[in-house]
């Protein structure tokens, strides 16, 4: 029980608020748009020659998110800078490019610019996660380091909270492009990071030792390929239904309130309820994972996770958007679809735990990164699948097909229950 109780030391308390907060302010940038979408197309589309309808709203609103997260995906390339130049001042240069990109947005004047403002933000926010996860991992004790996961995960989610809230305030009266604005934020947390921080022992001694090959190279050798494919197919699975969940839920609740008779200006206040109700339980989730994992096992935990997301996509998105009270269904849905969402901080805690120190955020970086390519090809087939039908709630819904899918790879996976951090 005492190792239970190690204390942490200043570097490592102040390297774990930083990184959490890095998460944090990634999780707000990249929910803002979610949250502006509607009205930053409104006015763009229309900027651009285009149809500006609510149809044709969702269906570029698809198409950004897919650019988006193909920015996401090609932060592939902040895993091997990582491992071979620090963990900090990495996961310093990630944030201040999604900071300075997310702010940019501010000033797009058709949609063409926001979508290549979108791509560069992508980059950053995409490395924030791999280089968070792996500093934490790496800077905590053995005994702290799996609840450090968990906490750290929550950060993406209270970010999610804080850009409903600027939404419900700041949104709401000086619009979307104030928002953008808002995300320039965390350029300030970038120098902290760059002045403050100390790169975790773990990263320096291995630094030292020579590689035979390159990170890339080595996360595909005969002693780790089977565990990358696999785990890049589970994120894969859980980026499905992030997206599917998270970015058109706010939609989804706008939608339901106009038909249910409420103003612009309540419809914008009720999404951002929604979105910090989702949050809670995101966070309360992450919480709970860990606990749940050591009791468990990996595979065991991320699979109740994997089934509850199936059952709370299908029953928002498949029958709660559709019944005669649906926005109060909805809304009252969205508590457990958060819960059962902290299913991503099962990869901080499982993820570097499967790679040596050499390659751990490379590693990290592409089974995230190769997730969110194939998620920005699946929400541009949401997105189409939505103009087609004429509604979002079916081709929503139909992601969560996806985590059943994902339940048939959990048994192929490594268990890794009660193993330390490798060297």
């Amino acid at each position: 029980m005492a190792a239970e109780r190690e204390a942490l030391t200043p570097a490592q308390v102040r390297g774990f608020w930083a990184a959490w907060s890095g998460w944090t302010l990634d999780g707000m940038d990249s929910f803002i748009f979610a949250l502006v979408l509607a009205p930053a197309l409104g006015e763009l589309l229309p900027k651009s020659g285009m149809d500006g309808s609510p149809s044709q709203v969702v269906f570029a609103g698809s198409v950004l998110f897919a650019v988006f997260l193909a920015g996401w995906g090609s932060s592939l390339v902040w895993g091997p800078l990582a491992d071979r130049w620090g963990r900090t001042r990495t996961l310093a240069a990630s944030v201040m490019c999604y900071a300075v990109f997310t702010g940019a947005a501010a000033l797009a004047q058709n949609v063409w610019q926001l979508g290549i403002f979108r791509f560069l933000a992508g980059v950053g926010i995409g490395g924030e996660w791999a280089l968070a996860g792996t500093y934490v991992a790496e800077m905590w004790p053995e005994s702290r380091r799996k609840m450090g996961a968990g906490y750290l995960q929550t950060g993406y989610y209270a970010g999610f909270f804080i850009a409903a809230a600027l939404n419900y305030t700041v949104g709401a009266r000086y619009g979307w492009r104030a928002m953008f604005l808002c995300g320039a934020g965390p350029v300030l947390l970038a120098l902290y990071m760059l002045a403050r921080l100390k790169e975790p022992e773990r990263w320096v001694a291995a630094a030292r030792a020579p590689l035979r090959r390159g990170p890339l190279a080595q996360i595909f050798s005969a002693e780790y390929r089977r565990r990358t494919v696999l785990n890049a197919a589970l994120v894969t699975v859980s980026i499905i239904g992030l997206w599917a969940a998270a970015v058109y839920e706010p939609a989804a609740i706008v939608n339901l309130a106009r038909h249910a008779g409420r103003s612009g200006p309540e419809a914008t206040r009720l999404a951002s309820f929604g979105t910090g109700l989702l949050s809670i339980g995101t966070c309360l989730g992450c919480l709970a994972l860990p606990v749940l994992a050591e009791q468990w096992g990996r595979r065991w935990t991320l699979g109740l996770y994997f089934l509850g997301m199936a059952a709370c996509i299908w029953f928002s998105f498949g029958y709660a958007f559709y019944a005669p009270d649906g926005l109060d269904l909805f809304i009252g849905s969205l508590f457990l679809l958060g819960f059962f969402g902290g299913n991503f901080a099962m990869y901080s805690l499982w993820l570097p735990e499967q790679y040596a120190t050499a390659v751990r955020a490379t590693a990290f970086a592409f089974v995230t990164s190769f997730g969110r390519f194939v998620g920005a090809g699946v929400n541009f087939l949401i997105g189409a699948s939505v103009h087609a039908y004429g509604s979002m709630g079916v081709p929503v819904a139909a992601t969560a097909w996806a985590f059943l899918l994902g339940l048939l790879l959990l048994p192929l996976c490594r268990e890794t229950r009660g193993a330390k951090l490798p060297q």
